[in-house]
């Protein structure tokens, strides 16, 4: 796997962390049926794909990555969906996390 593949398989990786973290909020304690399936199923892919780009990103990287995708996705997708705070300091919160994933990003050299 190339780096460029690494990455676009966290991103991936990361929209299926949002996918479950989200989904979470509708299983109502994992008593939905639907719901369950699709979360669990999320939880599964996000955990393989980062597990597949490990082998290209360095562990620390990939991971803050991931998690930091799928807090910002989380975070956004609760305001949208859930009608929670759009604060100027809550959005101003995401957008370090937003800065600190590019970051991450610029700095990681191509291999290890």
């Amino acid at each position: 796997m190339s780096t460029g593949s690494a990455w676009a398989v966290l991103f991936i990786a990361g929209l299926c962390e949002i996918g479950w973290a989200v989904g979470l909020k509708y299983t109502d304690g994992f008593s939905r049926l639907w719901p369950s399936v699709g979360t669990i199923a999320a939880m599964i892919a996000s955990v393989v794909l980062l597990g597949w780009s490990l082998k290209v990103l360095p562990l620390g990287t990939a991971y803050a990555v991931w998690t930091g995708i799928g807090a910002v996705g989380t975070a956004l997708l609760g305001m949208v969906l859930f009608g929670e705070s759009r604060e100027a300091l809550r959005l101003a919160s995401i957008a370090l996390i937003v800065a600190g994933i590019v970051g991450l990003k610029l700095v990681t050299p191509d291999s290890h």
